[in-house]
């Protein structure tokens, strides 16, 4: 996902929400027009392992909604990096496509705008009514108590995928289902110029997602009840010690992992170099880096208790991507219309299944492709053990500042100085006073 600084993303979101009633320009009351009912634009999320593959795969869908209803669509898939970026800029001019995808954790900064077309029962109904979608990916849709800004499209969540061949050359049995044995596992494993588990220390939301479970699991939201950052909490310290840790005093995580940002701890898993690693349906990119499914396994992320639940037995943030329309469409119609072909149970199994994640529409989920060693984990842990992202306007500055203050951290571990509580602690605060500005 997008990495900009908070400074940036602060006075962009706070200039959209300025602007928002003026976004829609020459729209009908309930936001868009049918002016080009024959053609659609489509942002897409890279969700396979590259942009070309999402086009391979996307491109047959595209085609049959073309046949089925008369309407083109035009896609472009952008890359996460680029993505939120792209976004907030046709918001800012009002010039942007008719459907796009967007990080769930984005729903509620990018509904404060106006931009994207609310979804109130009437569209809902128009694509078959709430009740379809799995309630906590719901809640992942924008602020509560307001109407959603977008649909879910693709839901994920965070699992442990470990190397087999490396656990039974390190007499170790099973996965760790505790922190304190993922830790002892990882000392097992790191010798050598192999290491234990893998992370991506330049990637902010990564840092992020992984701070929130952590925290989660501490005790701690990062946010107060009013929407107030609570980075500096007990709780929210403990949680981001805790992720350096496992490079500054476990020393189970490479020094280089500081830098990673591209998914290289995949890459490192994937040809033996790193045996643990923390992810979002990885199976298509192990896979891609030529990996066969028998050569990994998958299990929860751990918790301290080993049984994972609600509160501090969290342990993953809610993860997805959200399908929205942008409210100054100029076809209304054919974007709710593509909105629900694509949330259709046929196309949910299908698209699901290919990029490995869990459909957010119940119906399509008893297909038998969800219920093998990686996807039943991973929509056992979205039903039962993850939560969203704290859903308020300022998330996007969040992700940013605190995922910042996390990479810096990072550095500072692989540089060989000392991560104290008290340094962490410092680097969250700082974290706090760019929300404020």
């Amino acid at each position: 996902m997008r990495i900009l600084r908070a400074a940036t993303v602060t006075a962009t979101v706070t200039a959209l929400a300025a602007v928002a009633a003026g976004c829609g320009g020459g729209t009908s009351p309930g936001g868009g027009s049918d002016d080009s009912p024959r053609t659609l634009t489509y942002w897409a999320s890279n969700q396979g392992p590259n942009v070309e593959a999402d086009k391979k795969i996307l491109g047959p869908e595209l085609k049959k909604f073309e046949r089925r209803t008369g309407i083109k669509v035009e896609l472009e898939v952008i890359p996460w990096p680029e993505l939120l970026n792209r976004i907030l800029t046709a918001t800012t001019s009002g010039q942007g496509p008719d459907v796009l995808n967007i990080g769930n954790t984005w729903s509620a900064s990018l509904q404060a705008t106006g931009a994207l077309l609310p979804w109130d029962k009437k569209n809902f109904d128009a694509i078959g009514g709430r009740g379809r979608f799995l309630a906590p990916a719901l809640d992942a849709t924008g602020a509560a108590g307001k109407d959603p800004a977008a649909v879910p499209l693709y839901s994920l969540a965070y699992a442990l995928y470990y190397n087999k061949q490396m656990f039974k050359d390190a007499r170790i049995s099973k996965p760790p289902a505790t922190w304190d044995e993922l830790v002892a596992d990882g000392k097992r494993i790191t010798k050598d110029g192999t290491w234990g588990l893998g992370a991506e220390g330049g990637q902010l939301t990564n840092n992020i997602h992984q701070a929130f479970a952590l925290g989660k699991q501490h005790g701690a939201d990062f946010f107060d009840a009013s929407g107030k950052p609570t980075f500096t909490s007990d709780g929210a310290v403990a949680a981001v010690k805790q992720y350096i840790d496992f490079m500054a005093k476990d020393k189970i995580i490479a020094p280089g992992n500081a830098e990673y940002g591209q998914n290289q701890s995949l890459r490192d898993f994937a040809t033996g170099r790193t045996a643990m690693v923390l992810w979002q349906a990885a199976a298509t990119t192990f896979a891609a880096d030529g990996m066969k499914p028998d050569e990994w396994g998958v299990a929860p992320v751990p918790v301290p208790s080993g049984t994972p639940g609600t509160g501090r037995q969290t342990n993953s943030m809610l993860a997805g991507i959200n399908i929205a329309v942008f409210k100054n469409t100029h076809n209304l119609h054919g974007a709710r219309e593509f909105v629900k072909f694509m949330t259709s149970d046929g196309e949910q199994r299908l698209l699901n299944k290919t990029y490995g994640s869990i459909p957010p529409v119940t119906a399509a989920q008893q297909d038998p492709a969800f219920d093998r060693q990686d996807t039943k984990v991973l929509r056992d842990t979205l039903t039962h053990s993850a939560t969203p992202l704290p859903q308020v306007v300022e998330e996007s500055q969040f992700e940013t500042s605190v995922g910042t203050a996390i990479k810096d951290l990072f550095a500072d571990a692989a540089a060989g100085h000392p991560v104290t509580t008290a340094s962490v602690e410092e680097r969250l605060a700082k974290a706090e006073q760019q929300m404020a500005k």
